[in-house]
């Protein structure tokens, strides 16, 4: 498949939770492009070995540990890559957890498991956002692209913290959107639906009869018939974070196969 070439020579992008999964698709797509990439994770471990890896590429990164939800950790992260490079042109607030043990009713959902997903995927957008559009500013430049989920649009049965944090993400992207227009910072959002990555690799492809049903059950419920991949949502989001997308701004794009189109109860 012949992918999609952007001219991103010379840029800083931040990718939050790009250890793994999606956030690390959107990475190395970015640095594919041009662009200097910050692996930010919790996991440093695995954040390094995907710099590493990307380093063996010959493609440009380096690796730090933040955690989303933690003021003094972020202000550290964006201090850290101010002092190495100066500049930040690029942020993907990508990093973001659900739940698997509490996918119960509202009035089941413990207060700890509320709190936890709303600090990481919400309360994180939040504070990695703030610091970085401080650096934004003074150069009247900058791409954010906020990740938030199909389910911040329609929502999902027994996963209320998860779908009101991508909800908030979905709403949160156009406020900063209005706000930072005319100060030559675009801000967008992706949906992805279903994706398939090593966390939820089992969930799609179990041998657990019961796992093995809901799942055929989910793709049923998609027009195109499977998952996505992460290098689905990369390719969107290198598109956002280049100047071909200069008129973007508060904009929403679903990547699901189609499945929001014929949302069926069961999901």
């Amino acid at each position: 498949m012949n992918k999609i070439k952007v001219d991103l020579t010379g840029k800083v992008a931040i990718i939050t939770g790009a250890a793994r999964g999606i956030g690390e698709a959107i990475a190395k797509r970015y640095a594919e492009n041009g662009a200097t990439v910050v692996i930010a994770d919790l996991n440093i471990d695995e954040a390094e070995k995907t710099s590493d890896k990307f380093k063996e590429m010959k493609l440009s990164s380096i690796s730090i540990r933040v955690d989303v939800q933690s003021e003094k950790e972020v202000n550290q992260l964006i201090e850290k890559v101010m002092d190495k490079f100066g500049r930040i042109d690029i942020l993907v607030n990508n990093a973001g957890i659900n739940t698997l043990s509490n996918r119960v009713p509202l009035h089941e959902v413990p207060i700890e498991e509320w709190n936890r997903i709303i600090a990481v995927d919400l309360t994180g957008v939040f504070l990695v956002s703030k610091k970085v559009i401080k650096e934004m500013l003074p150069h009247k430049r900058g791409k954010i692209i906020n990740i938030s989920s199909v389910v911040g649009l329609v929502p999902l049965r027994l996963q209320s913290a998860y779908v009101a944090a991508k909800a908030g993400i979905t709403n949160l992207t156009r406020s900063m959107a209005i706000e930072y227009g005319h100060l030559g910072i675009n801000v967008n959002a992706i949906a992805p639906g279903s994706v398939i990555t090593d966390a939820t690799r089992a969930l799609f492809y179990s041998d657990i009869k019961e796992q093995k049903t809901k799942s055929e059950s989910l793709i049923s419920h998609i027009p195109l018939g499977k998952p996505g991949e992460p290098e689905d949502i990369s390719g969107a989001a290198l598109f956002l974070a280049s100047d071909d997308a200069n008129y973007i701004t508060g904009s929403v794009i679903v990547i699901d196969g189609g499945w929001s189109c014929g949302y069926m109860r069961e999901w």
